[in-house]
């Protein structure tokens, strides 16, 4: 269908025939397959391993559920997840979105809600990247004025160096 950058993608999903499903319309999308893993367990140790480009994750697994292994994985292996269940609840969207996960999308997924909310949870991944990094750029500015201030006394009313 189309040429997705040759994205690979991690399906972990622990019915067999869903998966199967997914990969076909992932493979006739444009994605690469990285590989499957049928838990929470075996996701983040293939995620360790494998670096895919985006997790596509059932919640309901045996082990270790798609919101814990999420959890995890961004915590560990930072990824794009995509959670893909059968379940759509505030509560359970809300777990999602506390555990790092980019895009949730409903069992039987279509090709292209498949495919935009990949794009979407990557896309929302380098944004959080990109903060992260400006964050530490400031924190790394503010302990470098702190240190100055130490240094130079200023004054807090008019704000130059006390004694000049």
């Amino acid at each position: 269908m189309t040429e997705n950058n040759n994205r690979s993608i991690l399906v972990v999903e622990d019915d067999h025939l869903v998966s199967e499903m997914v990969k076909g319309m992932l493979i006739e999308l444009g994605y690469s397959i990285a590989g499957e893993a049928e838990d929470g367990h075996e996701a983040i140790e293939m995620v360790s391993t494998l670096h895919p480009d985006v997790v596509i994750m059932d919640i309901r697994m045996p082990r270790m559920n798609g919101i814990e292994s999420a959890l995890l994985i961004q915590k560990y292996f930072p990824t794009p997840v995509v959670i893909l269940s059968a379940y759509e609840t505030e509560d359970l969207t809300e777990k999602a979105v506390e555990a790092g996960v980019g895009a949730y999308v409903v069992k039987p997924p279509k090709a292209i809600e498949l495919m935009r909310a990949i794009e979407v949870s990557i896309a929302r991944f380098d944004d959080m990247k990109k903060l992260r990094e400006q964050n530490n750029r400031i924190q790394e500015i503010l302990k470098t004025v702190k240190q100055l201030t130490e240094i130079l006394p200023i004054c807090e009313n008019c704000r130059k160096i006390k004694g000049s």
